[in-house]
């Protein structure tokens, strides 16, 4: 009897053991697994944030200038020593811009709570007898939007006045401008008569991609930042800004024509400082930013390169001018240097010369046919 206990309490014992062994081997392999999973989700959570360092280090350098190098589009032309030519026929007060045209000045983003913007210009141009006006479109809208109201708004001017019209965008407005163009060229190509883009990012703008392109570090946080300020603060749409991303202006332009009978203006700033010229010094300090980062002259939002539209006439301006000189007067006029007010009207001017250029280019091939 006490043999059998003793067996009894061995086999006990031993399956015991088992069980330890068992729950040990259980707890050592979960422990295992548990830290293989620990170790999977670093190197993720690593990979991740590398990741987004070299998003956020590389930015838009593939970007800017995708314009110039993408198969297909049709090379610029150099218009500048015409145009510095007009340029000083108008410092000479000789003044041809014809009043056969309405002339539309399309303001750019965040134009709304500039209440100055194109001021000075539409008043030298009312000074001439010339019908001018500044389109009134919510500046912060998206660009399909704002395409829509300028069609509208040429049709308004087209019909009151018997004339075309001649436009003439900045910023974001040129971009605006040439969306409508495109998107409503059936309904427009006999009612303006040509377009000028002055500093407009039609290929996108870095700081555009660089503050909303996901992926990067604090993406989001820039993200609702940017929707605060746009949508909360001045009432605007996001997409004001995100159709300027290289993204969607790729986009778009793959997607439509190219706008007629176009001519591009790109710059550069000079540097400024002082309290008196604390926009220019903020544009002179963000172009040096894109100037350090990516190598490219700019005016301090637009790159050189993305402002010129493929297949217009650009015209490269031999001063340095910021991205808002040419919408606001300045307040150290120099009587020796050409206002932003002349500088329009030598844009405009040589924008009519290319419509009749064009249309006795038009007439020769006519007759070349018949």
């Amino acid at each position: 009897m006490r043999q059998w206990a003793e067996a009894e309490a061995q086999s006990r014992l031993l399956m015991l053991s088992l069980f330890g062994l068992r729950l040990a081997w259980r707890l050592a392999s979960a422990s295992w697994k548990l830290s293989f999973c620990y170790v999977r989700c670093a190197q993720v959570r690593v990979h991740s944030v590398i990741a987004r360092v070299k998003k956020t280090l590389h930015g838009s350098s593939d970007d800017i200038g995708w314009l110039q190098h993408t198969p297909g589009m049709v090379p610029v032309e150099d218009g500048s020593a015409r145009f510095l030519e007009l340029l000083q026929y108008i410092r000479n007060g000789e003044h041809n811009l014809p009043n056969s045209f309405v002339y539309l000045l399309i303001p750019g983003l965040f134009s709304n709570h500039g209440p100055l913007y194109f001021v000075s210009t539409k008043k030298f141009f009312s000074k001439m007898g010339l019908a001018s006006h500044i389109a009134k479109i919510h500046s912060e809208a998206s660009v399909e939007h704002n395409a829509w109201e300028l069609k509208q708004y040429i049709e308004e001017l087209y019909w009151g006045s018997g004339k075309r019209v001649m436009l003439l965008g900045h910023s974001k407005g040129g971009v605006d401008a040439a969306a409508a163009l495109s998107l409503y060229w059936g309904d427009l190509k006999d009612k303006v008569a040509g377009l000028a883009l002055v500093q407009s990012p039609y290929g996108g703008t870095p700081l555009a991609s660089d503050i909303l392109r996901e992926g990067q570090i604090a993406d989001k946080e820039s993200r609702r930042i940017m929707e605060l300020l746009i949508c909360k603060i001045i009432k605007g749409d996001i997409r004001a800004l995100e159709d300027l991303t290289y993204e969607r202006r790729r986009e778009f332009i793959m997607k439509h024509d190219l706008p007629r009978t176009s001519l591009s203006f790109p710059s550069t700033p000079k540097p400024a400082w002082g309290l008196e010229s604390l926009l220019r010094s903020v544009m002179a300090l963000c172009a040096l930013h894109l100037k350090l980062r990516y190598g490219e002259k700019s005016d301090g939002l637009v790159t050189c390169r993305d402002a010129e539209v493929p297949g217009s006439v650009v015209v490269r301006p031999d001063r340095k001018l910021d991205h808002a000189w040419m919408v606001y007067s300045s307040w150290k006029k120099d009587p020796r240097e050409p206002n932003a007010c002349e500088m329009c009207e030598a844009l405009l001017t040589l924008l009519v010369e290319l419509g009749k250029e064009k249309a006795r280019k038009g007439e020769c091939s006519g007759l070349k046919q018949h």
